[in-house]
């Protein structure tokens, strides 16, 4: 498999390239196999899904506690998990079938800084965490009601979004307000992919 890893998977992983390999080809098989991931896919896995999630490692000071919220098949947690070995990730998924299969890439990998919690992130204790992450969960206003009540004060939710989220931020500042989120800062990581991610982050009061 390593003569289909991409030359900036390298740049991006380090020495745990092998490990962000695993993972692309766990979603190609199994994850797709059980619906996780759309067919469509599995040819642009690298760069739309396991690089652009992993990059927002940028985003992140080290030795941090940081919850994926919604993580689904494991996006943003595992490959923000393997890019940052120093970081220890939480992924918090409400399905069971889901959550069955984070605990087997977790285990296959060996992610010690890996922790897969099986629940809804309005149910979590709160203030646990330095930082929450999602991508495609929700749209602004419903994730910061989710993710701001599990960070800690002076904490953050860092959360990937597309080019509207200017649009979004500006539509549920109330609701923003209304969950602890303070000020806010919209941002893109990865400038080495062809198309960097866009994140905001958004500080907990």
């Amino acid at each position: 498999m390593s003569d289909q890893v991409p030359a900036i998977a390298h740049e991006v992983f380090g020495d745990r390239v092998d490990l962000a390999a695993a993972y692309h080809k766990s979603l190609a098989t199994a994850a797709t196999e059980r619906g996780f991931i759309g067919p469509k896919e599995v040819d642009r896995l690298w760069e739309r899904h396991v690089l652009n999630c992993a990059v927002i490692g940028e985003a992140f000071e080290d030795g941090l506690n940081v919850a994926d919220i919604g993580s689904g098949a494991g996006l943003p947690g595992i490959p923000l998990a393997i890019a940052r070995p120093d970081l220890n990730v939480s992924l918090i998924e409400p399905l069971l079938k889901r959550s069955v299969y984070l605990g087997e890439v977790k285990d296959e990998l060996g992610l010690d800084n890996v922790t897969v919690v099986r629940g809804r992130a309005e149910e979590q204790p709160k203030a646990q965490f330095d930082a929450v992450t999602s991508r495609a969960v929700a749209p602004l206003g419903k994730l910061a009601k989710w993710s701001l009540p599990l960070v800690r004060s002076g904490g953050a939710m860092v959360a990937m979004k597309g080019a509207s989220v200017s649009e979004e931020l500006e539509r549920d500042r109330t609701d923003i307000k209304a969950a602890g989120g303070g000020d806010s800062t919209i941002f893109t990581v990865g400038d080495m992919l062809d198309q960097p991610t866009t994140l905001i982050r958004i500080v907990r009061r």
